[in-house]
């Protein structure tokens, strides 16, 4: 009989594999409406959009075709709505979604719902209306992202996990109660591990979906209590359901960032009630993670996650009634009928009652309390029984001969004594439960059966009666109860294994009569007599014997015993000679069996040869390095003279992107040979004591020239003195400007100081004026700001030219402004005067209150004036000089300082350093990106100058796409996986010795998802100091801590390796034909950690919102984003600081919401201690003030006061309005237009979706162009035409005169010919007027760049593909920058942007890393799983210009509330290390320590790389396992023939470690290869070279399902839809292919195995006998054994590698050579996960066992070439799409370059077919560009 499991899997099954008869019939009656989806406008428009851009520039029809395409795009936004999934269809029929669970498991336990007449309208209405739900929810879910889960909210955020979607989660066809719990914790556990807040929901309708699957809902009831009453986990079952206003409150005020549910039940209506569940969520702007589909690593979860848009508050506005309806028919309360064995009624309520007298009689026996294994046990016997005999009893009395007819077809009930003896058995297990440990219950042997038809009713009735008892304890107050093992209630298993021996082997004779032993006999009588005593009345018997009947209550043809026929190979090791292994594993390596060397794995390692002879293969040839692979357009050693023009030109142009950059020019430096290493010369020279003549010569000259200059800037005040002053007075803020920047370009100190008094006077002229015009009226007090501001400056930065009469004015203006306390503290007096005519321009607020408040940002920041020696352009800060002494003495470095703090100048002045130091020393710049790794080649060249010998130069490049002079530059810019290769390949070590200093941007990517391991491989393989910057780590302590351990590894290390490294350098420069030498530097190893968390200027966040068709742009105060749940656990973020304004905003709501605070007044900003009387207050006396707010604020939840707190922070917060995200994008160009009133540009609009980047740049242009059409005249079009052809008829006139020929000509033809230039000039001119952009029209500052700059960037523009748009929209100064554009349209937007033409930018997050775009304001346009805390600080650190903008600001557009201020104040993510080590790193390793120049070298960088993960990193266990999944993976290399037995590379490892970015697919592609199964497959077209189609798509099939590997939700397969263009679902791998890909996996899975089975050693088992969350430890200390315990363990039964819970489940060690149960059952404090398994799935199954189909996106473009069709079919974005077929194709084309190296000859099949498909490829893509 099934299990409710099996019935639940039955449901998934036919949910995933679609039922076929229902499909037939779906098909049948639906054929009519398969109609394919609506085509999308990205569809329609693919046309216009290529016609208007491959028009010529100069055209007039191109910028006709770019506004009608507009105009064209504009409509159909409009038109625009929800695809329509109408013609979608699923597998269920109508039946199927009504079916009620009527007959869930047979005929003798029926559970009947209450029916409904399914032909009433209402009802049909209903359905309908389900149907369109279900379409709804799969629409969303298919387009789910899969991304890491658990990303930077975790430490301030919560999300939400649905207690019937985790039950779901973990139910298989046989759940063992213990194991089941177990693995719940697992999860749970794993989450709270990796620093997940969560919270658990069980909703009470859902009950009801349960009754039908007793053994599921007593489950449920079970882990409710177990979680709220023994774990830490925040349970909450308060709930009714997802539509409760209760639900809606709290979700309100908490906000869970997501919520996990699954989206398939147990059965249809479940289903149904998860997706209003879902819908519901994602209405409330909720997020939703699908439980399914769930994987994790050691550092990760990984999931579907669905982001909530607009489209989902809409439907559930649309339909909030219809989804309350939904929800109240699915979860109707009314009792469904039971029956048993079809006739006897079982009543729902009368358990109940029962139940609850039988605890009140319990409660009496056991006044005490006891476990509750005991209390449910006799409580559910005892209740089951009584109930069973009343029903029995019930029965016979009513029955008639009419039934007794009927009862032949049914099963006979079981008699009271029969039941009894089940409840007996019941106890038995009980008594097993409470005193065998788990040690001894894992060896149980492993049995399968089922219970007869007859028993399985009352089992399932049981179940219901422990369901309520629990429910009734749960309620029943002042009765002690231990609840610590609710967990182990029950075992079926071992229940099954005690009948099957009473009924089968006790009777077999005396020697299987085995003893209870004493204390389980008397746990058992205990039970039993319980029993008996609450049934009352009636009498069951004795406890012993256990058995009183013959009946037999196990199937007896399905009992089968597990045997253990298949051993386990013999676990050893193939012995392996090389010092890098012993070095390394040297300790475990003695603890590991090795085979004897006839071991046939140890005879079996040469299969190669047979291969190589057959197809001229030479596997072990070395291949190219992969750095000379990549595209090279020309080098400084090239002698080609084409390509010595390549290099200037490309020289050109990096200068000229480098003066965008950088307004210094370039310095031209030169070798200093005699320079010394250690210190700086200039230092050096400024410590002498004696000077020589000529220096004091040298002095004098210095000093005339200065005197000569102030003499001319003095000349210069004075001509412009009055003029200036006119100006302030006409229009202060003009006037100001000007006087600022006229004193930047001053370098006089005294001609900047009478300027600045000249100033001050000047303002408080204007202020006086002011105050006389306005009278009795406000004040405009920003002209009060500018006479504070000037003073402020006079006194901190001329303090030392102020004189007496200097100082009295000031004190004059002071009074002034009406300040007589700052007046009396700068004077020294406190004598009183008559002040009367000066109040008249008094401010009315107190001095302090008006620095904060009004003049907020232009507060001075603490400056050092000491300059140092090194730094010419600024005065540095302390943590600078700092920086450059780390530099001067070779010490490396961690910089975490703020974005445009100016970290990156020590990186540069290194770079001086190294330039100066030699001609041979190398600087290596690590940037995370390519448009990083630009921008730092275009600084370098507009700073350094240097001549060096032919062929070499200053600056090198190299990324996957590009490289040039990567070996023989002194400044190598790269990205991480460049560096890499180089750091990892043997043929690079002598160049790696010449890197002096490395410098890795942006380090935090360390703890990125993707490439994180190779920012720690190298700097772990750098021998060399190096430099770490980043804006955004939040344990620099930790990073630096580990880095300085790495730095001690490499001082011991290079002691070892010295004499052999100097005899190379001596090699290396005798075979170079340079002759400059590496300088010998002095070495350091100590790393220093340099802080620093001032902003140069402070961001302001705004939130903006639209109501109507009007803006609301409220100020957002820091402190709204906090709660007072999150002040109280996790304190005040550190790095949530306040601006002066602000901090002033927050003092003031204090004292507004607590009127009695005592610490009021002493926290008032003119009684403050740090304010008090002071002159200038300076931004660090503000952040003392505002830490003094943040302190008293915390404090005031100490005191109790926790409603004022939240009512402050209420009273902070902004109040947003929602709108539709139409509407939002409908009026984003009118928010571009307030932005550019209240004069917030430029600014960059970061939007995630590629195709909203282009369509907002878009959108703001066309309304420009509509705002000019509308303003013009209707005649200038006319006109324009008329002037068109006018010159057109003077061109053609002109021509006819040939201007060679003037001499010739006659006077009065002459004398026509001027007359025409002179016409031609004058219509050109007009024509220009005419045609000239409207100041009012376009955002572009024409001052920026002048005309033939502008042209020349547009020359670059003259080959894109959009160039002429992307011109069309430059010159209406907006322009947009992504990924998928080429470099070249991206460069020219960055260069506009920076010189200030261009002022507004829509961007995704490329412009989120590094990338030097400062801008006055930052907008996120759009709300992403991707703005994440470190993104938002990435991206808000553009905001605020240095030395151009005071302050930054940062926009939220119609984004979330509670996003946020989560953004606002989660802390950056820690920096956690990734699992080191894959098979392919190992070989790279070994290839590296066996084929290098310098073996010394090599290895201790080998050995670096595996003995320095950050993961392992104090943590010796790990540490451990890391060793020996090292032997383990050198084993699989050796038995695949990668490495021979000393550790020597053979076969393809050469191919395999150029792919090995793709691991496992690199394997399985040398596998296929190996096989010869591409030569089978590629044969040519007959007579030919050339491929079929067919056999290309093949090709393409098979790499996709190898190296295109992107997995969709497995529901997306729940319903058929015709796509447009796309296959969607990738087709499984050829037959022959797929059977290579099992066998590769059979041997990972053995060699796995292996691997675990040894490291079980090094488990904690103390732990292993522990639930992870709960703790709950099943260690039995008082177990005095028992015969027949002993005789129902398996002793054969190996489980030296399983956890001992997952070994109730009949898990035994042979099951860990299938990969699929590893997670589940391996011993859980080995810390290792599957993923750490090289195995390549075929199919991959979620956790209800449906099948998650790959994404054929890569096949599908092959076939369409469209990426439009990919975001439209393969719910892919275009940006993912591009970058996703850019990678296949360069994969494409490195496999092909590989193998033409490694095949002799050039016309074999396999090569060409490559080659010929990777230029095909490549030819697609292209078109796409």
């Amino acid at each position: 009989m099934d299990s409710a499991e099996d019935n639940f899997k039955k449901v998934v099954h036919n949910d995933a594999k679609e039922n076929v008869s229902n499909d037939d019939k779906d098909s049948e009656c639906s054929d009519s409406e398969k109609i394919g989806f609506i085509p999308t406008t990205e569809d329609k428009e693919s046309g216009s959009t290529s016609d208007s851009d491959d028009e010529d520039e100069t055209s007039d029809k191109a910028e006709a075709a770019v506004t009608q395409m507009l105009e064209e795009e504009e409509d159909r936004q409009k038109e625009a709505e929800d695809p329509d999934y109408s013609n979608a269809y699923s597998i269920l029929t109508t039946e199927e979604v009504t079916q009620q669970a009527s007959q869930t498991e047979g005929k003798d336990f029926r559970v009947l719902q209450h029916e409904h007449d399914s032909q009433s309208p209402e009802i049909r209405k209903h359905l309908e209306f389900l149907k369109k739900l279900r379409l709804h929810i799969w629409a969303s879910l298919s387009r789910a992202q899969y991304v890491s889960l658990l990303k930077d909210f975790v430490e301030s955020e919560f999300f939400v996990i649905d207690g019937d979607s985790l039950l779901l989660m973990f139910l298989e066809e046989e759940t063992q109660y213990l194991n089941y719990f177990y693995k719940i914790e697992c999860f749970l556990q794993d989450l709270t591990e990796k620093g997940a807040k969560y919270i658990i929901v069980f909703f009470k309708d859902a009950e009801q979906m349960y009754f039908a699957y007793p053994h599921v809902l007593f489950l449920r009831t079970a882990l409710i209590e177990h979680l709220r009453n023994n774990t830490g986990t925040a349970v909450h079952a308060e709930f009714s359901n997802c539509l409760s206003s209760k639900w809606e409150i709290f979700l309100k005020k908490s906000y869970p960032y997501f919520i996990i549910v699954s989206d398939i039940g147990l059965t249809s209506l479940q289903t149904d009630y998860l997706s209003i569940l879902i819908a519901h969520s994602l209405s409330k702007k909720i997020n939703v993670v699908l439980a399914s589909g769930q994987e994790y690593d050691i550092l990760r979860v990984y999931g579907y996650h669905v982001q909530s848009v607009y489209k989902h508050r809409l439907f559930f506005q649309k339909n909030e009634k219809d989804l309350r309806y939904a929800c109240e028919n699915l979860v109707r309360c009314k009792e469904p009928f039971m029956y048993l064995y079809e006739h006897l009624k079982l009543s729902l309520k009368s358990i109940q009652k029962e139940v609850c007298q039988t605890v009140r009689l319990l409660k009496q026996l056991w006044p005490e309390g006891s476990d509750i294994r005991r209390v449910v046990c006799v409580l559910s016997c005892a209740v089951g029984l009584k109930i069973y005999n009343i029903m029995l009893e019930n029965a016979n009395t009513s029955v008639g001969a009419k039934t007794e007819q009927s009862a032949r077809g049914r099963s006979k009930p079981l008699s009271p004594e029969e039941a009894a003896d089940l409840c007996r058995m019941q106890c038995l297990t009980v008594a097993f439960l409470l005193h065998m440990p788990l040690s001894q219950r894992a060896q149980i042997r492993i049995m399968k059966s089922c219970w007869t038809k007859q028993v399985l009713p009352l089992v399932k009735m049981q179940q219901l009666c422990m369901h309520f008892a629990l429910t009734q304890l749960s309620d029943t107050k002042h009765w002690k109860l231990d609840l610590t093992y609710l967990p182990d209630l029950n075992d079926d298993s071992l229940l099954i294994n005690l009948a099957h021996y009473y009924e089968v082997e006790y009777n077999k004779g005396l020697e299987f009569k085995k003893e209870l032993g004493k204390e389980m006999e008397n746990e058992y009588q205990c039970l039993w007599d319980t029993i008996t005593k609450l049934s009352v009345k009636y009498s069951f018997g004795d406890a012993f014997p256990i058995r009183k009947t013959s009946q037999l209550f196990l199937e007896q043809e399905q009992t089968l015993f597990r045997d253990y026929e298949e051993e386990i190979p013999n676990i050893g090791l193939i012995s392996m000679k090389s010092d890098l292994v012993e070095e390394y594993a040297g300790d475990v390596l003695k603890d590991l069996p090795v085979l004897e060397c006839n071991d046939p794995a140890v005879t079996s390692l040469t299969k190669y040869k047979e291969f190589n002879e057959l197809h001229h293969w030479h596997s072990g040839r070395p291949l190219t390095e992969e750095y000379e692979r990549v595209w090279c357009n020309a080098d400084a050693k090239s002698k080609d003279p084409e390509e010595r023009r390549q290099i200037q030109k490309l020289q050109t142009f990096r200068h000229f992107y480098g003066s965008t950059l950088e307004n210094s020019s370039s310095k031209l430096i030169v070798h200093q040979a005699n320079m010394s290493g250690n210190t700086n010369a200039v230092v050096k020279k400024t410590q002498k004591k004696h000077k020589s003549k000529a220096e004091t010569i040298a002095e004098e000259n210095n000093r005339r020239l200065k005197t000569k200059e102030e003499k001319k800037e003095q000349e210069q005040w004075k001509a412009l003195c009055k003029p200036t002053e006119k100006e302030i007075k006409a229009n202060l803020t003009v006037g100001i400007n000007k006087l600022d920047k006229f004193l930047k370009t001053l370098k006089s100190k005294s001609v900047k100081f009478s300027v600045e008094m000249t100033g001050l006077s000047t303002c408080v002229e204007v202020w006086k004026e002011h105050c006389i015009e306005q009278g009795n009226t406000s004040k405009d007090l920003s002209k009060a700001v500018q006479v504070m501001r000037r003073i402020h400056i006079l006194l901190e930065k001329y303090q030392d030219l102020l004189e007496k009469p200097h100082l009295q004015k000031l004190t004059t203006y002071l009074r002034l402004l009406g300040f007589k306390n700052l007046a009396c503290s700068l004077s020294g007096q406190t004598g009183k005067r008559n002040d009367q005519n000066i109040s008249n321009y008094a401010i009315e607020v107190g001095p302090a209150r008006f620095q904060l408040q009004y003049m907020d940002y232009y507060l001075l920041r603490e400056e050092r004036n000491d300059p140092d020696p090194r730094v010419q352009s600024f005065i540095p800060d302390t943590w600078q000089r700092e920086l450059l002494d780390a530099v001067d003495n070779n010490e490396s470095a961690v910089i975490v300082a703020p974005t445009s703090s100016g970290k990156t100048y020590a990186s540069y002045y290194c770079m001086e350093k190294v330039l100066k130091t030699s001609n041979d020393g190398v600087v290596v710049y690590v940037a995370p990106t390519k448009a990083l790794v630009n921008q730092v080649v275009g600084t370098i060249y507009s700073r350094f100058t240097k001549k060096l010998p032919d062929g070499l130069a200053v600056c090198g490049v190299f990324t996957r796409d590009y490289r040039n002079d990567v070996m023989n530059s002194q400044i190598l810019v790269t990205v991480p996986q460049c560096l890499e290769i180089l750091m990892l390949s043997p043929r690079c070590q002598k160049w790696t010795k010449r890197i002096q200093y490395v410098i890795f941007d942006e380090v935090h990517c360390l703890g990125g998802e993707i490439g994180a391991e190779v920012w720690e491989h190298l700097l772990v393989t750098i021998r060399c100091p190096f430099l770490a910057l980043s804006a955004t780590v939040s344990n620099p302590e930790h990073l630096t801590e580990w880095l300085q351990s790495v730095k001690r590894y490499w001082q011991r290390a290079e002691n070892t390796i010295e004499g052999s490294s100097t005899n190379s350098e001596k090699n290396f420069t005798r075979k170079c034909k340079v002759k400059y030498k590496v300088q010998a530097q002095k070495k350091s190893y100590r790393v220093r950690l340099v802080l620093y968390e001032e902003r140069y200027n402070d961001l302001e966040k705004y939130v903006c919102s639209l109501k109507g068709s009007d803006f609301i742009i409220e100020h957002c105060h820091p402190c709204a984003a906090l709660t007072v749940n999150h002040i109280e656990n996790y304190g005040i973020p550190s790095d949530l600081s306040l601006s002066p304004r602000e901090s002033i905003q927050l003092y003031d709501t204090m004292v507004k919401v607590w009127q009695e605070w005592p610490r009021a007044q002493e926290l008032d900003p003119e009684e403050f201690v740090s304010f008090k009387n002071k002159v200038v207050i300076k931004k660090a006396d503000v952040r003392k003030y505002e830490q003094e707010l943040k302190k008293e604020l915390s404090k005031w939840i100490v005191l109790g006061q926790r409603q004022k707190v939240n009512e402050l922070l209420e009273h902070l917060k902004p109040k947003p309005v929602d709108c539709s995200e139409q509407q939002k994008w409908k009026h984003f160009a009118s928010f571009v237009d307030k932005l550019h009133e209240m004069d917030k540009l430029p600014a960059i609009f970061f939007i995630f979706n590629v195709d909203s980047v282009e369509c907002a740049a878009k959108n703001v242009f066309f309304n420009l162009l509509k705002k000019q059409k509308s303003e013009q005249d209707p005649n200038t079009e006319r006109e324009k035409e008329h002037l068109k052809n006018e010159l057109r008829k003077v061109k053609k006139m002109l021509i006819k005169f040939n201007p060679q020929d003037t001499k010739k000509l006659s006077s009065s033809k002459m004398e026509n010919m001027v007359l025409l230039l002179t016409t031609k000039q004058q219509l050109e001119k007009r024509l220009k007027r005419l045609t000239a952009i409207p100041s009012v029209c376009t955002y572009a500052d024409p001052k920026a760049v002048d005309e033939d700059t502008l042209r020349k960037f547009f020359h670059r523009l003259r080959f894109e593909r959009r160039g002429y748009l992307q011109q069309m929209m430059a010159l209406r100064g907006i322009g947009y920058h992504h990924g998928s554009m080429t470099a070249k349209e991206r460069q020219v937007v960055e260069m506009l942007f920076r010189l200030g033409y261009i002022k507004v930018v829509t961007a995704t997050s490329t412009l989120a890393l590094g990338i030097n775009m400062p801008c006055k304001s930052v907008v996120f346009a759009e709300d992403s799983v991707f703005l994440d805390a470190l993104n938002y600080r990435q991206m808000s650190g553009r905001a605020g210009r240095r030395g151009q903008d005071m302050i930054g600001n940062v926009f939220f557009y119609d984004i979330p509330l509670p996003k946020v201020e989560r953004l606002i104040k989660s802390n950056v993510p820690q920096l956690k290390g990734q699992f080191p080590l894959t098979v392919s790193l190992i070989l790279r390793l070994m290839l590296l320590a066996a084929k290098a120049d310098d073996k010394a070298d090599a290895r201790a960088k080998a050995l670096s790389v595996l003995k320095h993960s950050l993961m392992s990193f104090r943590k010796d266990r790990y540490a451990e396992i890391l060793k020996i999944y090292f032997m383990f993976s050198l084993q699989f290399l050796l038995k695949e023939g990668y490495l021979d037995q000393e550790g020597n590379p053979t076969g393809f490892a050469g191919l395999v470690t150029h792919l090995y970015y793709y691991e496992p697919s690199n394997f399985v592609l040398v596998s296929f290869l190996v096989k010869g199964l591409f030569h089978k497959l590629c044969q040519p077209i007959k007579g030919s070279t050339v491929f079929s189609e067919d056999v290309l798509e093949k090709l393409v099939l098979i790499l996709a399902n190898l190296f295109g590997r992107k997995y969709l939700p497995a529901c997306s397969m729940k319903y058929e839809r015709t796509f447009c263009q796309s296959k969607v679902f990738l087709e499984d791998l050829p037959e022959e292919f797929a059977d290579a890909v099992n066998e590769y996996n059979t041997k990972v899975e053995e060699n796995f195995a292996h691997f675990l089975l040894t490291t079980a050693k090094l488990a904690d088992m103390a732990q292993e006998y522990r639930l992870p969350l709960s703790k709950t430890d099943f260690t039995s200390k008082n177990w005095h054994g028992s015969d027949l315990a002993s005789y129902l363990m398996d002793n054969t039964k190996s489980i030296s590698a399983i956890s001992p819970f997952a070994c109730l489940s009949g898990v035994v060690d042979n099951d860990l050579f299938h990969g699929a149960i590893i997670n589940k059952a391996v011993l859980r404090s080995l810390g290792i996960n599957v993923t750490n398994c090289p195995l390549l799935y075929l199919n991959k199954y979620d956790n209800q066992g449906r099948r998650r189909p790959l994404n054929a996106y890569a096949l599908d473009f092959y076939k369409h070439g469209s990426l439009i069709a990919l975001t439209t079919d393969n719910w892919l974005n275009e940006g993912d799409a591009y970058y996703a077929l850019k990678d296949f194709s360069l994969l494409i084309k490195s496999i092909g370059t590989s193998l033409s190296e490694l095949c002799d000859d050039p016309n074999d099949n396999v090569l060409l077919a490559f080659q010929q498909l990777g230029e095909i490829y490549e030819e697609k893509l292209k078109c796409v560009m």
